[in-house]
Order: structure tokens, then sequence, then C-alpha cells
């Protein structure tokens, strides 16, 4: 489906909400010169299960599709498999399709058309003899300084790198290539990635790209970001509503610090975005008081305001999110629960292992009679063992 916005109007929508943009022109010149739809690809490596914290990028490439762009989805399997090797290639295969489920189920929740988002398998042509020339051609004037720094944000640093870390950002540039598009999103932390790319694919004949770069979001635990190995930050797209709201409760939310406070910027990021793109209008957040008219917010530098003078207190703006997100969860868990394929698949992707508890088994003493006579037997026979060994020894009592 074409979007109905003109030229200006799906340029702006694109560029809007992002931390930086790299080589807008390129943009502009499909846009307004080539007048066909932008290209971009967006990656994720299907491992852990999706959570909250994926709402960030998803909200773009829901205004990407409002924009008219053709979204490709790349479901990096070959580096989810090789992530340490913590999983089989048979439970990645179904957690790439998890995930597939669940980003459309995703971007239908906030009502943008999903005609023109594809999904690709790393695995169904990064494996292929020319991919793997152009990686060799590539490795061959990389230094290894050069592909430490561009994945510094990234890939985990250590003194002693692995090949598949360092050559991680090598494969993620070839990718803007394989996959045909006109510009690559990705989180701001990505951005040395994005400038190899800019700098090394003319090297080997290939051409520049525009990068998209979404703000990082932070958790709404201890930790810089929404993270699968702290439970408190991380919401699960299929936490009941209970759960929700539990976990919200225990949410860091400073009074009147408005600065790295997750609750607010997901509010930001996340929520107001989502209104929007639901509703075609300006967002309408809405904050319930007790015995008191509730407070609305149009605009997130008036919410942000408000909550710097404690007008909007963590307690409010807790229980507004919660209402937001099951609100927004909802359509999501009801697609889960209506399609029986999805349970099957979100089953076989992340299988319940079950914990087998060992049960400490009493050891049998024997009769107490038994056991006593038992031991004088041992004493005596003790007894006569020192007897024998030292004649001299008499009338020896054994304790």
């Amino acid at each position: 489906m074409t979007s109905q916005l003109s030229p200006g109007e799906s340029i702006a929508l694109i560029k809007s909400n992002l931390a930086e943009v790299l080589n807008p022109e390129i943009i502009d010149n499909v846009i307004l010169n080539e007048k066909r739809p932008l290209k971009v690809y967006w990656g994720t490596a299907p491992t852990g299960r999706p959570h909250c914290g994926y709402f960030v990028p998803m909200m773009k490439i829901a205004e990407l599709l409002a924009a008219g762009c053709h979204v490709k989805i790349l479901l990096a399997d070959i580096h989810a498999y090789l992530d340490n090797m913590k999983s089989t290639l048979e439970l990645v295969k179904f957690r790439a399709k998890y995930y597939e489920l669940l980003v459309k189920a995703t971007l239908k929740a906030v009502g943008v058309d999903i005609s023109l988002l594809e999904f690709v398998y790393g695995s169904s042509y990064q494996l292929t003899p020319e991919y793997t020339m152009d990686r060799f051609k590539l490795e061959g004037i990389t230094r290894i300084n050069v592909a430490q720094k561009a994945g510094a944000e990234v890939v985990k640093q250590t003194d002693d790198p692995t090949l598949g870390g360092l050559i991680y950002p090598l494969m993620q540039a070839l990718d803007e290539q394989y996959l045909d598009v006109d510009a690559q999103f990705g989180g701001v932390d990505q951005r040395k990635i994005f400038t190899f790319a800019m700098e090394n694919l003319p090297k080997i004949n290939y051409k520049v790209r525009a990068h998209l770069m979404n703000t990082m979001v932070r958790g709404l635990g201890e930790q810089d970001k929404m993270s699968a190995s702290d439970a408190d930050s991380k919401i699960d797209l299929l936490d009941s509503p209970a759960d929700v709201e539990k976990k919200l409760r225990k949410a860091k939310c400073v009074p009147k610090e408005v600065t790295d406070n997750g609750v607010l910027a997901f509010v930001e990021h996340v929520i107001f975005r989502a209104l929007t793109l639901r509703t075609g209008k300006p967002a309408v957040f809405k904050v319930e008081r007790r015995d008191q008219e509730p407070l609305i917010y149009d605009d997130i530098q008036t919410l942000k305001n408000d909550y710097s003078a404690d007008v909007l207190t963590p307690q409010l703006i807790k229980a507004a999110l919660t209402t937001h997100l099951n609100d927004l969860l909802a359509p999501i868990q009801a697609e889960y629960q209506a399609s029986q394929d999805f349970q099957e698949v979100h089953a076989q992707a992340y299988p319940v292992v079950e914990v087998k508890k060992v049960v400490k088994q009493k050891k049998d003493k024997g009769d107490p009679v038994l056991r006593a006579a038992a031991a004088e037997e041992r004493k005596r026979k003790a007894a006569e063992a020192v007897a024998a060994a030292d004649p001299s020894v008499k009338d020896l009592k054994i304790l």
C-alpha cells in the first residue's frame, strides 16, 4: 500500500524521533527524485525472548512503514547460533520464527500497514560463495584495531577477542549490499559500525547507504537499558497485566528526576509514539488521580515539567504507564492466544526446562541394638589386635 503522506511528510517522518541521521541526502534523493519507497533494513539476532525494550526500535519501524518505506527485518540466525553457541541451529530456527510472528503482532498493535514489511534470514545469503568472497575482501583490507573499534559499543571487548567478534562489523556492513537497501536503521550504539560501512564498502565497489540511529532508552531497573538478565527491568511482551503492574511498581523512578529516568523515557519513546500511530493524531496521555481530575498530556515536555515540579509523582506515572502499556500489549497477546501456531513456535523456541529436585535419601542405619553389638565387637577385635602386636599390653580398654 502506498503511503498517504506527501513526499515531504514522508521524509519528515522517516527522520523524526532519531538521535542522528548519516547521509540524509540519500533519503531525499530516493523519495524526491527516484520517486520510490525507501528501502531500509533493521537486524536482530533471535536469541533471548523479546521484551518491551523491543518496542523502541519497533516504534521507528512502524513510523518507517507509515512513511511508505519498504522495511526488511534481518533475522540474523547465523549470528545467533555463533553467539557462544549457546543454542542449537534447530532452536535458533524456532526462535527466528517466533521473532517474526511477534514483530508482526507488535506492528499491527499500533495500527500500521505491514504489506511493505519483509523478513530475511541471514542464512539465506550469508553462506553463499559470493558473500563469502566479499567477506574475504573486507577482511583483507581491515586491520584488527579498526575492526575492534568498529564493534566497540556492540561486541563484548576482551584482551583476547574471538575472530567472530572482529568479523561482526564486516558482516553487518556487507548486509547492506546483499539486502539491497538504501539505508540501515539501528541504535546509536552502532554508529561506529555504520561509519565503518560508509568508509569500507566503496573500497570493494559498493555504494554508501544512509544510516538512521535510534536513541538508547534507559531500562526500568538499575541497568542502562532493558535487559533479559535483569528480571526487574524486563517486561515480557506476553506478561499478564498483573505481572506488568508488579514489575512497574518496582521500577526505578526517582521523584523529580527527569534525566536517566527509565519510566519517563519509556513513556516518551514508546507510549506517546504508539498513541500517535494508532490514532493518526497527537498523543493524549491520561493520568488518573484519586478524588481529582485526571492529568492530560499531549506533549512530553509538559509532562516532564510536571514531573520535575512533583505535580506528577512516581506513583501516578507508574500507574498510568501500567494502563497504557497493558492496552498496547493486549492485541499482541490476543493474537498469541488465538493462534495455535504462535503458541507452538513459542514453546519450541523457549522450551521449559524442568529442574528435578534431588531428594536426599535417609541412610538406613539399621536396628540400634544390633548397631551397639557390632560396635562392641569391633572394639573387642581392636583390643585383641593391639595385644597380639604387643604382648606386654594387658587389660587394654578401648574407649
